[in-house]
């Protein structure tokens, strides 16, 4: 009997979100201790060794850049904590439209940028100017080496890719000064999707479950950044009567042109009359923030 056309016996399982489930690695983690190692013939191990130092090597370059800039990680940015009992207010900053993408070119897997593969972005008809991880980490520089950051009154820090993909990035984390480090980190971090810090089980930078809104406080104000805005703010005086009682989220976008378009943001506002980049943006709020929080 013929099977008729336009039935699908399997059908492909629809791709799911990946991210660092790390509740449930923590709870599988016992039942895999105790189950027994099978016993593997001589030929079957042979094989597997062969095409592992088979990949060990192609991937060598990889592993090496990205094992350097995962060294950097091990230390943290010295964070003052408060006396009072009561905790202050704090900020988030949410970067969106990152551009962070991985692609296979040549033998290894790299982050794409304008200036190392504007030959392999062309033949594949894209456009070398979309792709700008340099502005994502000169954003966490800028707000990591912030000293609202090193007074304790940085909650976090989440980045969005162009992709959809969402990370989290630790508030004592040192991100690597240069950015051949960097790109070794969120290399290695999109790949195995967290990355955790020398000598300890603390997950420094971890990929987590999209949408962003399940982790920022429920009473917290939204605010986005665009020069498009009609709101032409004071950031001081404008910070001065929004950070007070609760906690601040700062939407703004790590690409190089276009808008932020979140259903979350609460008030658009400009900084500026003129057009800045997502670093500058940031030193000019954490620099408000630093002066009506008193601090030095």
């Amino acid at each position: 009997m013929v099977r008729p056309y336009g039935i699908k016996v399997n059908k492909r399982k629809e791709r799911q979100e990946r991210y660092d489930k790390e509740e449930d690695e923590e709870e599988e983690q016992p039942k895999l201790e105790k189950k027994q190692k099978p016993e593997k013939s001589v030929k079957k191990a042979k094989r597997e060794s062969t095409s592992k130092a088979e990949e060990d090597n192609e991937d060598n370059e990889e592993k090496e850049t990205s094992e350097e800039a995962a060294d950097d990680l091990d230390v943290g940015i010295p964070i003052v904590l408060s006396d009072n009992k009561k905790e202050k207010p704090g900020v988030i900053f949410v970067l969106e439209k990152a551009s962070l993408e991985v692609a296979k070119v040549g033998k290894t897997y790299q982050l794409l940028n304008s200036d190392d593969h504007a030959n392999f972005l062309k033949k594949n008809n894209r456009n070398p100017a979309d792709y700008r991880p340099d502005i994502t980490h000169q954003a966490l520089l800028m707000i990591l080496d912030s000293p609202v950051n090193k007074a304790g009154r940085l909650k976090a820090v989440y980045v969005r890719t162009e992709q959809g993909v969402l990370f989290e990035v630790k508030p004592h984390v040192r991100i690597p000064r240069t950015y051949k480090r960097f790109a070794g980190i969120i290399l290695q971090l999109l790949q195995k999707l967290s990355i955790t810090a020398v000598g300890r089980r603390e997950k420094l930078l971890r990929v987590i479950k999209n949408p962003v809104t399940l982790y920022l406080p429920a009473n917290s104000m939204k605010i986005g950044f665009s020069h498009s805005s009609e709101k032409l703010v004071n950031m001081q005086k404008h910070l001065a009567t929004v950070c007070n009682d609760s906690d601040t989220v700062f939407v703004l976008g790590a690409m190089a042109h276009g808008k932020i378009d979140c259903d979350y943001i609460e008030d658009f506002v400009a900084i500026s009359g003129y057009p800045l980049s997502a670093a500058y943006c940031i030193s000019r709020i954490c620099e408000a923030l630093s002066t009506n929080w008193n601090i030095l």
